[in-house]
């Protein structure tokens, strides 16, 4: 397969959906203009992956995602050698492969991925804008539309792990969060069809719990999480076991916590 096949199997072909909130996306197509390494930082669920899927369509860029985990290794970004009945041949990573046809590589909660895995990007993200193949002794020139992009959740990753300032000092940063009340209302209504009220009930019982952080829960309702409630509701699903299933329960254990959040759903539904 060619790159050009390569670089059009990785187009975003259909543009999605993504509510601007301030100024990310004039600031996103400002830092790809000069292909300065970007971070997003911000809590579960609240966009990321999907803005980056938006300006990749934008901007009519390949996009090549890696949902990064702790298993995975530099071999799995970079590509290894494989044998097959004609031999021994080299395969391409996804981090490799988006150096060499010009795509926006995202590395979705790098946190997650090894600290010698981490350490392979650096190369990437300053002047030298080069990714080395070490099991092939290359050095790979990256591509001149190539550009970094990672993301990851602070406020999950200071309990756990966090990035390196070694690393973090390598990217530009925009900071995510939840919308406004009356703006992710107005994505749940153009995302799923739901209705403005019931929007505006399921937005307030996730403000309710994100009140909750650190009291009771280590993380509030996201706004994927009010998708899938939404969803469940235009099936015809009652609201209060739409939230029970869609809300509360993915977020806590507690019974207590539990409970207190379903008198929330009770009341305003």
């Amino acid at each position: 397969m060619g790159m050009d096949d390569l670089k059009s199997e990785f187009m975003v072909d259909k543009q999605p959906f993504y509510e601007p909130i301030l100024d990310e996306v004039e600031l996103f197509e400002a830092a790809y203009g000069v292909r300065v390494p970007l971070m997003l930082k911000g809590p579960t669920g609240c966009g990321k992956s999907r803005f980056v899927e938006f300006m990749a369509h934008r901007l009519g860029k390949p996009l090549v995602t890696v949902v990064c985990n702790e298993d995975m290794t530099a071999a799995d970004l970079v590509g290894r050698y494989l044998i097959d009945e004609k031999g021994t041949r080299w395969q391409d990573g996804p981090l490799t492969l988006a150096a060499k046809i010009g795509a926006i590589c995202y590395l979705d909660e790098i946190v997650e991925a090894r600290q010698d895995t981490i350490v392979v990007i650096h190369p990437l993200t300053d002047h030298r804008r080069v990714l080395p193949l070490e099991k092939k002794g290359e050095l790979l020139k990256v591509h001149q539309d190539f550009q970094l992009v990672i993301s990851y959740n602070p406020g999950y990753q200071s309990m756990m792990k966090d990035l390196k300032q070694s690393t973090k000092q390598r990217f530009s940063c925009l900071k995510f969060d939840y919308p406004s009340a009356l703006i992710e209302a107005d994505i749940l209504c153009k995302e799923t069809g739901v209705g403005l009220e019931v929007a505006k009930s399921l937005v307030q019982i996730a403000k309710c719990s994100r009140n909750l952080i650190g009291s009771g829960l280590e993380e509030g309702m996201s706004t994927r999480l009010l998708v899938f409630a939404a969803q469940l509701i235009n099936q015809g699903v009652n609201p209060v076991n739409a939230c029970k299933m869609a809300l509360i329960r993915p977020i806590t254990d507690d019974i207590e916590t539990e409970e207190a959040l379903l008198e929330i759903v009770d009341t305003l539904f």
